[in-house]
């Protein structure tokens, strides 16, 4: 049954904000040391897998106002939260997470100023792979079969992220700016989802 895109109470929008809610728990979780967590890695597992459920949910019933607005805050929060927390312990450089939270903060700004335009932008692909090399960096970097032994794994996909988080950034500062340019407004809802939201009413950014 399809819901309809005001509808708040979906199932979606539910899981959705159990990830948000849930993020804090995550952050307090992860270990002080560089030893890597059971507890910790399984949790974030979930939390990660939570993003492809309701996206799942999203596509097969419909797509909402809410659910587009909260979905990418909701990955937003629990990725560079727990990034930043990675940084605190000294497990991750601080040096990748500041630049990729830098583009994250510029494009969400921009999406604002160029959605009152009335401008929404397509997907980008590289914004979702962006998301899933940002997970599975933090995911080994807290599996303790890979936090010591594996650390190339991880730091090889936190700086792929890094890579494509600059490159998915300036696709869309660059396709924004030539839909200004030739007038091409789209009525669709403007939205920026980051990885695993293909369908839903959020495009990714």
């Amino acid at each position: 049954m399809t819901v309809p895109p005001d509808k708040l109470a979906t199932w979606a929008n539910a899981i959705t904000v159990g990830r948000l809610l849930l993020s804090p728990l995550m952050f307090w979780a992860i270990p002080n040391d560089d030893q890597g967590s059971w507890i910790s890695f399984l949790l974030w597992f979930v939390l990660c897998s939570s993003d492809f459920i309701d996206g799942y949910l999203a596509r097969r019933h419909g797509t909402t106002s809410a659910g587009a607005f909260l979905d990418p805050l909701a990955d937003k929060v629990l990725i560079l939260g727990a990034m930043f927390t990675l940084v605190s312990t000294g497990v991750f450089w601080v040096v990748p997470v500041i630049i990729i939270a830098a583009r994250e903060f510029i494009i969400s700004i921009y999406r604002v100023l160029v959605g009152g335009k009335g401008i929404s932008v397509p997907a980008i692909k590289l914004a979702k792979y962006k998301t899933v090399c940002q997970q599975l960096a933090v995911g080994f970097a807290l599996l303790p079969l890979t936090a010591l032994d594996a650390t190339w794994l991880w730091n090889t996909l936190l700086w792929v992220a890094v890579v494509l988080a600059l490159v998915s950034g300036w696709q869309y500062l660059w396709r924004a700016r030539q839909m200004e340019a030739s007038g091409d407004y789209t009525a669709a809802a403007d939205v920026l989802g980051d990885a695993g939201q293909v369908g839903r009413a959020a495009a990714s950014e």
